[in-house]
């Protein structure tokens, strides 16, 4: 979100999870809508008001389900910014996680085959002082995030080194 910017600091890109993370939680509404037409198919002896009814409560099931579905996907972005990588969650409750660009070291990018196909990948930013890499699953045209975040972090490091940043071969 722009909001949560700092003074001066310009957006770069902004993401959100590639759409094919919402095709597993799908299957199980999916089933219960094809249970549902073929009961309502071949279930002779039921009433018909018992077989609208169910269906319609399998169709609002499922369209509850994909509401919220949606509003997880939606509510989990990726962010870089001139200056850091931001990575926030939640609906109610808001989490995030900031990581400064200059403090950037590795990014890694891993693409399965169905994620080659589709456009999507995971990457995994280490950066100094860190427990531990940060892994973003399932991100849209990952070399693209990443390739942004390197050309950022590079600026970063140039600019310091054109202020007179002291480095450490001229201690």
């Amino acid at each position: 979100m722009t909001k949560d910017l700092m003074p001066g600091e310009t957006l770069v890109l902004k993401s959100h999870q590639h759409w094919a993370v919402l095709l597993a939680p799908l299957l199980i509404p999916l089933v219960l809508v094809v249970a549902a037409v073929l009961v309502d198919y071949f279930a002779t002896g039921l009433n018909r008001d018992y077989k609208i009814i169910g269906t319609l409560l399998v169709v609002a099931i499922l369209g509850l389900w994909l509401i919220v579905l949606w509003v997880r996907w939606r509510s989990r972005s990726f962010m870089v910014t001139d200056r850091r990588v931001i990575l926030e969650e939640g609906v109610f409750s808001r989490s995030s996680k900031v990581i400064a660009l200059d403090r950037v070291q590795d990014i890694a990018t891993r693409q399965s085959l169905l994620g080659r196909l589709f456009g999507f990948g995971h990457i995994e930013i280490d950066s100094a002082g860190a427990a531990g890499a940060e892994v973003l699953e399932a991100l849209p045209k990952p070399q693209r995030f990443r390739d942004e975040v390197f050309v950022r972090a590079e600026k970063l490091r140039t600019q310091g080194l054109e202020e007179g940043t002291p480095q450490a071969s001229d201690v």
